[in-house]
This record gives structure tokens, C-alpha cells and sequence, in this order.
């Protein structure tokens, strides 16, 4: 195909994507993955000059925004950013047929499962509810991604992806998208072929049932800050500590990595100017972090590369209290 034809069609795809309001952002031509940078390369400049921002912070509906980042590239595919989105995906994904050793394991294949979307059918089966329908895509493997509206209102958990088996995910060759993940847009093109749509009602409410099993075991809280004398000084110096984790703990969705980052930057200060040792400041905000690793929101290795970051930034402009005592 002509590139500049298919650069085109990769943008009008963005566009229409946009449109219903799902955030979107470039993917590597022909691929799955983000073309946008990772945070162990940013560069620290332009949307990332307060600190990195990754693919789920910078997707977006604007359509100028989309015009400018697809004019340029070979063209680019394109992914949703499924939590900005309101959306809970459930990918049904087929062996692969190259992988002798990609069979179900005995519980799936003692009930007489293939591939995910029978295993969901059993769950369904199990749960006496119907397999649900919703606005649905064919991958280019042959698998589907049922996409679903996320639960809202009052006390609606915020759902966070998972895989096949591991933790509270629903079974073999079943993955889900929700906060902190993403998929890839109908209309994309991989060297297997084209996502397409093959049900093209609009996205459902995720099923209660499936609400429930997605939903996460809540996390333990944090620590409790560690204890200061009475001087003034120390006091605060432990306000400035509650403070700080307490921005990353509000952190709102899409915000999480660069909160922790601000709070990394606000305590790097303190202790480059002596008022806080950097074991006690990389404590407190691991420990304000652990809510969002536990719901996924990114991974240790890359909150550690946020809080050394942070400190770092912030040790360039220490901090020094006078002794208030």
C-alpha cells in the first residue's frame, strides 16, 4: 500500500476513535507496542519538563493533537488508553500455533477448553449468566477483545488489568484492560492482518458478575510516618512527609507515576539540605506508593526509577531550615 495512503487511514482510524471519546496515543507501525518514549529515555523536555509522562497520561481526544503526532512517522497504529477511556476489556486470546507447549492446562482442558473465549463461556456457565455481549474486535490471531463501559458511581471499584491466571484474573488465555493498561485500536494493522470490528453495538456495562471477579482485594495502608521529637524543626519536617504522601495517595488516575515524582522531588530537597536522612525519604514514599503498585498503576522497578529520579531533581535545590527549636 502506499505509505502516505496508509498514513492517512492510520489517521482518520485515530480520529474516529477519538471521537467517541477514548484517549488515544501512536503505536510502533505494524506493532502493539507504544512509539512514545519509555521513562528510562525521557529527556525531561516538552510535555515531560515536570516529569516523565508515560503513554496513559499523554493519550488524548484533541483532534489537533492527533492530526500533528500522525502527520509525521510511517504510520503509526493506534492505542487506547483504556482506563481515560471509561473502558474494561476483556481480550480472548488462541494458542499460538507456532507453540507446541501453548495448551490449556488440566482444569481448562478437563472442562473442554480451546481457547479464552471458551473458558469465559465456562465462567459465564458457572456464574448462570448468558456470555455476555458487547461491542466486540477480532485480533489478527483469530482472538476478540469484548470491550465493556468500567463500572462508575459511588463505590465502583476501579478495575486494573490482569492476566490469564495470576492474582484475582479470570483464567487461561483471558487478559483484561482497564486502568493503567491499554489496547489496540480496530482499524490497526499488524503483519497478520488488520483488528477489526465484528460487533458494532456500543460498549455494555462490564456484567456485575464479571465486576465482581475483577474486582481488587483492597491493599493494607501504609505505614504510619515515623515518629519526630517535639522540636519545631522536626515537626515540620513531618508535616512536609505527611503531606507528600498523602499527594501521592490522592493521586488520581493518570496522574499516579507523576505525583510520586513531585513528592520524590518536594522530600529530594529536604534531604539534600539536611533535614531529612534519604532512607527515611525513599521509606515514606515507597510506602505511599504501595497502594498504586498494588492496583497496578506501575511497576516497582519503575516507581524506583520515579522516587530516584525525584530525589536527584529535588537535591539540585536543597532546602535548609533554620533551628527552630
Amino acid at each position: 500500500m502506499n505509505p502516505d495512503a496508509e498514513r492517512a487511514r492510520l489517521l482518520q482510524v485515530a480520529l474516529t476513535v477519538a471521537a467517541r471519546g477514548w484517549p488515544v496515543f501512536p503505536l510502533r507501525p505494524l506493532g502493539k507496542r507504544p512509539a512514545l518514549h519509555a521513562g528510562d529515555r525521557c529527556p525531561g523536555s516538552g510535555p515531560c519538563a515536570g516529569g516523565h509522562l508515560g503513554w496513559e497520561q499523554r493519550a488524548t481526544t484533541d483532534p489537533e493533537r492527533i492530526r500533528r503526532a500522525w502527520a509525521i512517522g510511517p504510520g503509526w497504529n493506534i492505542g487506547v488508553a483504556t482506563g481515560p477511556a471509561g473502558l474494561v476489556v476483556v481480550d480472548l486470546d488462541v494458542p499460538d500455533p507456532t507453540d507446541p507447549d501453548d495448551v490449556p492446562p488440566p482444569r481448562w482442558a478437563r472442562l473442554g477448553a480451546t481457547c479464552g473465549v471458551d473458558v469465559l463461556a465456562l465462567l459465564a456457565a458457572e456464574a448462570g449468566q448468558p456470555f455476555p455481549q458487547t461491542h466486540t474486535v477480532e485480533t489478527p490471531s483469530g482472538g476478540w477483545h469484548l470491550i465493556f463501559r468500567a463500572p462508575t458511581g459511588d463505590g465502583a471499584p476501579q478495575l486494573r488489568n490482569t492476566a490469564g491466571e495470576r492474582g484475582n484474573g479470570l483464567g487461561w488465555k483471558v487478559d483484561t484492560r482497564a486502568h493503567g493498561g491499554y489496547i489496540v485500536a480496530a482499524g490497526s494493522a499488524t503483519p497478520a492482518g488488520r483488528y477489526r470490528v465484528v460487533d458494532p453495538r456500543d460498549p455494555v456495562p462490564l456484567p456485575d458478575w464479571l465486576t465482581a471477579r475483577l474486582t481488587p482485594t483492597p491493599p493494607p495502608p501504609p505505614p504510619a510516618a515515623p515518629a519526630v521529637g517535639g522540636h519545631r524543626q522536626d515537626r515540620y519536617v513531618a508535616a512536609a512527609v505527611r503531606g507528600e504522601r498523602q499527594r501521592v495517595l490522592d493521586a488520581p488516575p493518570g496522574q499516579r507515576n507523576h505525583s510520586l515524582y513531585l513528592a520524590a522531588v518536594a522530600l529530594g530537597q529536604l534531604v539534600a539540605g539536611g533535614a531529612l536522612p534519604e532512607h527515611a525519604a525513599r521509606a515514606e514514599l515507597r510506602a505511599a506508593a504501595t497502594t498504586h503498585l498494588a492496583a497496578g498503576a506501575y511497576s516497582p522497578l519503575q516507581a524506583e526509577k520515579t522516587i530516584t529520579s525525584g530525589l536527584r531533581a529535588g537535591a539540585r535545590r536543597p532546602r535548609r531550615l533554620g533551628d527552630a527549636a
